[in-house]
């Protein structure tokens, strides 16, 4: 987490290109929004308006995303990576070749369809100890965000952080309200074997807060503030793209270091 602290002030520019275009089309969605006499501010309806009333947000995405994979941008990030053995939220070897860096919120619709469909493909490189990937929660969406950020986190705490990150965003659908309750987290946990007691005095320590707060700030300082966003061997994607564009990193990441 030392790392995290000393990231070079030159990174927080890393995502500004990409948020450029992905900000104007999300201001764009919001006014046609609003012309249909939808004034709804929450983040479910403007990941739909980035969706249904731009194609554009998708495709600017994938262009950026494109253009990481194949070594378009001379960025290097790869000091953002913690590789912190006693790290409660990441798995993998901790000496792997290739690091994956997920920004992600747990009320983020997209980022419960990158770990539905694309994590289980990443899955894969860790299981062969070519991968590993740390999770840093940047909550752009409020107290529920953070309390499922903590939670996930006291989970890790119990070795069980991917199996409560799975749960959270189960069948590729973002955790409802009522599950990112405190009560609904607590259940959670105890329906996966957790113990309990353990689980709910670590979710409310000010050491767990304080650490979700450091990751938060970390995704600020490098200006992720459209979720999902990656670092993948130091190079950054944007959004949930399909598994093909981080295989394609991911190839080029490891080639890389052979």
């Amino acid at each position: 987490m030392v790392k995290e602290n000393s990231v070079n002030q030159q990174s927080k520019k890393w995502l500004v290109p990409t948020l450029v275009v992905i900000i104007a089309v999300l201001l764009i969605a919001v006014v046609l929004l609003m012309y249909r006499g939808n004034a709804s501010d929450t983040a479910e309806d403007v990941s739909a308006a980035a969706t249904s009333d731009s194609a554009a947000a998708s495709t600017a995405a994938s262009t950026a995303a494109s253009g990481s994979a194949s070594g378009a941008t001379d960025s290097d990030l790869t000091s953002v990576e913690a590789r912190d053995p006693s790290d409660p939220v990441a798995v993998g070897d901790v000496n792997a070749p290739v690091g994956l860096v997920v920004f992600s919120d747990y009320q983020c619709p997209f980022c419960a369809k990158w770990s539905d469909e694309t994590l289980p493909e990443m899955m894969k490189h860790v299981e062969d100890g070519n991968l590993r990937i740390e999770w840093r929660e940047v909550n752009i969406f409020g107290e529920p965000s953070e309390r499922g950020a903590r939670a996930a986190y006291a989970a890790g705490l119990q070795d069980a952080y991917l199996e409560y990150h799975n749960a959270l965003f189960a069948n590729g659908e973002k955790p409802s309200e009522e599950l990112l309750s405190e009560e609904g987290l607590i259940k959670l946990a105890g329906d996966l074997g957790l113990d309990e007691s353990k689980f709910t005095a670590d979710f409310q320590s000010p050491e767990t807060a304080a650490a979700i707060a450091q990751h938060q700030q970390l995704g600020i300082d490098l200006g992720a503030y459209s979720t999902p966003a990656f670092l993948l061997g130091g190079q950054p994607i944007m959004g949930a793209q399909p598994a093909s564009v981080f295989e394609a990193a991911f190839e080029q990441a490891l080639a890389a270091k052979e």
